[in-house]
């Protein structure tokens, strides 16, 4: 996989931190740069947001379909699989991503790893196993994949990173079930898992945004 194209914003001048923010399936970059204000981050703690696009590929589930995804999905015994070749390509242009970020002279405890539903994926993917330990990682409307891989594959360096879910208990795409699953898979793996739910679909509410923006302003600082 080539470099992955980004757009990027930043809330003041020489941020000391860094939110990769990954879109899910079928959107771009462009899906939540419009959070970045409404998150309202401290004026004392300048972040620079980047919105990478994921590349364009045929998705199974949705007919073969051309769109953006960070995977391919498919069906396999009426559930929906995500191909363990696209996770791990996807995986390995985060860790390029990351690198220029830490390249450009923000530590890897500065650095968030965020993404909603299928970038959230790859977000705890990447982040999970990453050599250094984050800030932490935002997973939103997601879940864990290849979690059969995860204990042995984690690095000893992410074990106390922590850890922002939260999901729609109306979800028709990725039903909460599945998400409190992934939660629970984390949590009796030791990771510091802060979870939430709340009353809408596959989607982000005002609600969730505040909750965000606490989280990353606590990560930050803390780092």
């Amino acid at each position: 996989m080539s470099t992955l194209e980004t757009l990027e914003l930043e809330t003041g001048p020489r941020p000391r931190a860094s939110v990769v923010w990954l879109h899910g399936l079928g959107a771009d970059g462009h899906d939540f740069e419009p959070i970045v204000p409404e998150l309202d981050l401290p004026d004392t703690l300048p972040v620079r947001f980047v919105f990478p696009h994921a590349p364009l590929q045929r998705v199974t589930v949705n007919g073969g379909a051309v769109m953006r995804a960070w995977y391919d999905i498919y069906e396999l015994g009426g559930m929906r699989r995500e191909d363990e070749r696209g996770v791990r390509a996807s995986q390995a242009a985060v860790e390029a991503l990351l690198g220029r970020e830490k390249a450009r002279g923000v530590a890897a405890g500065r650095l968030v790893l965020a993404g909603f539903s299928q970038g959230g994926a790859i977000a705890l993917q990447a982040g999970l196993r990453h050599p250094e330990r984050l800030a932490g990682i935002l997973a939103l409307s997601t879940y864990l994949p290849l979690r059969d891989t995860v204990e042995a594959e984690a690095t000893a360096a992410s074990r106390g990173v922590p850890i922002f879910m939260a999901h729609g208990l109306h979800d028709p795409l990725i039903p909460v079930e599945r998400a409190r699953q992934s939660r629970d898979r984390l949590l009796a793996l030791g990771y510091p898992v802060q979870w939430r739910e709340y009353p809408m679909p596959h989607a982000v509410n005002v609600d969730e945004i505040r909750d965000v923006a606490d989280w990353l302003t606590t990560v930050l600082r803390d780092a």
